[in-house]
């Protein structure tokens, strides 16, 4: 039997199953052979195979129930005989054909008798014959004797069995291995392209990449290796359906613990993730730890780190925020590389306003609104982004006045004189330049009427000359 230890090692490895599993689909099919050549349709068969001795143990295992009612018990027989009487002349059928007839006959008896079913079950007057101290729920074991061979037919069921109970298992492996690995990201080998589906070997499987779930603009090479994220995975007729995903933000986190030994021990911690998905991505993220530099861990050395990450994401551009606690520092780190000038939040609306340099305004909201986009993703914050004036600002703003004042503070100088002062000195300055515009707007008016004093000479001029033209 040393062959037959083989042979079931050797489909063990093959289809990368457990060897007990293959062993209890050879008894389910001793148990299939056993039942069509010599069992009864009302025998619950049960076979223990040894493949070392190739010997197998036969019995037929019953429950202990409550005992049925005269009338329950009438309504069974009846049953039980009509269905007897419906196989005495049928003729021999496949050995598929007849494993899938027994399985309907099961139901049957299971759906029409529901309190009661005699292939499984034993009622309790009838175990305590059998042993007197039985219980509800209790097992009775008929032992049967082992036969010496089996039939052709015996031996095709057999076979049928074996095979199916193999793929079942398979699948199931299969299965309960990468629901195990959904949310995390593995390595595949790109197998084909169909249209707009690209399905991805994962060694065991076969994954798809919807086009929901592609990158806009990335080319799949048929055999390129490439890194997916396990979106998915559910039960199909055929197996496991595995989905898969390159646009997800997940799949950056992901990476990012792959390449960054700082993020897998827990010394940095990505707090969120903005992404636009072969674009640009933001990425947010914390330490405790003074002796750290998290931006500097997640670069690496001259952008090795960083680099080997944008290449895993076809190239995709990644920006490094730091984390703060603070909100305004939190935005104005979340729209680099925008230098901010001001920031006014408003955390009931969750809300900031934010100014920059008007020459620096396109390179914050970025390209098509990329930049300014990713940030409130980023953050959670709703961003306007405001062009700065400083004449709008000395008017109406009272953080220059409020940073002057701290400063005097530090040189020692009492600060309710410095407030006067600075008041004083920015109304003397309205008042400048108010009566500057003025002196303009007067200067302007006699210009005009210059202008429109020169207008009717002129038109005169034109007519006398016409004149002269036509007497000549």
């Amino acid at each position: 039997m040393s062959e037959l230890i083989n042979a079931i090692k050797q489909v063990c490895e093959e289809k990368k199953i457990n060897y007990d599993l293959v062993v209890s689909a050879i008894e389910s099919a001793l148990a299939a052979a056993y039942r069509k050549d010599y069992g009864n349709k009302l025998q619950n068969i049960k076979v223990v195979f040894n493949p070392e001795t190739s010997q197998s143990k036969i019995s037929d295992v019953k429950t202990v129930v409550e005992d049925l009612t005269e009338k329950e018990e009438e309504a069974l027989l009846q049953k039980i005989e009509e269905l007897k009487k419906q196989k005495i002349n049928r003729k021999e059928r496949e050995p598929r054909a007849d494993l899938m007839e027994n399985k309907e006959e099961e139901t049957l008896i299971g759906e029409e008798e529901r309190k009661f079913n005699p292939k499984t079950e034993i009622q309790l007057k009838d175990a305590l014959l059998i042993k007197k101290d039985a219980k509800i729920g209790d097992e009775i074991v008929f032992d049967l004797e082992e036969p010496e061979g089996y039939g052709r037919m015996a031996a095709q069921t057999a076979k049928q069995v074996i095979v199916q109970k193999i793929r079942e298992i398979e699948k199931e492996t299969i299965f309960n291995e990468f629901k195990d690995q959904e949310g995390g990201v593995v390595n595949g080998l790109i197998q084909r392209v169909e249209g707009r589906l690209v399905f991805v070997d994962l060694d065991k499987a076969i994954g798809i990449l919807p086009m929901d779930e592609q990158i806009y603009g990335e080319r799949y090479n048929v055999g390129g290796r490439i890194k997916v994220y396990i979106k998915e995975v559910r039960s199909g007729v055929r197996g496991a359906e595995i989905v898969l995903s390159r646009k997800s933000e997940e799949i950056v986190r992901q990476i990012f613990m792959m390449e960054i030994p700082e993020l897998a021990n827990g010394l940095i911690e990505i707090k969120s993730i903005a992404r636009e998905a072969g674009s640009r991505s933001k990425v947010a993220i914390y330490t405790d730890s003074e002796n750290i530099d998290p931006v500097g861990s997640c670069v690496g050395q001259r952008g090795v780190r960083i680099q080997t990450i944008i290449n895993e994401l076809g190239g995709e551009k990644i920006d490094i925020v730091e984390y703060n606690e603070d909100p305004n520092k939190y935005i104005a780190n979340a729209l680099a590389p925008a230098k901010i000038l001001s920031i006014k939040t408003d955390e009931k609306l969750k809300r900031a306003i934010v100014k920059v340099d008007p020459e620096k305004l396109s390179l914050a909201i970025g390209k098509a609104g990329q930049n300014a986009r990713l940030a409130a993703r980023l953050t959670g914050w709703k961003i306007d982004i405001l062009p700065y004036n400083s004449e709008e600002e000395i008017d109406n703003g009272s953080e220059e006045i409020v940073k002057e004042i701290e400063e005097d503070q530090e040189n020692n100088l009492p600060a309710e004189e410095n407030v006067e002062e600075k008041t004083e000195v920015k109304a003397e300055k309205k008042i400048e330049k108010k009566t500057k515009t003025k002196a303009k707007t007067k200067e302007v008016e006699p210009k005009k009427e210059a202008k429109t004093e020169k207008k009717p000479v002129k038109k005169e001029a034109k007519k006398e000359s016409k004149k002269k033209i036509e007497k000549k």
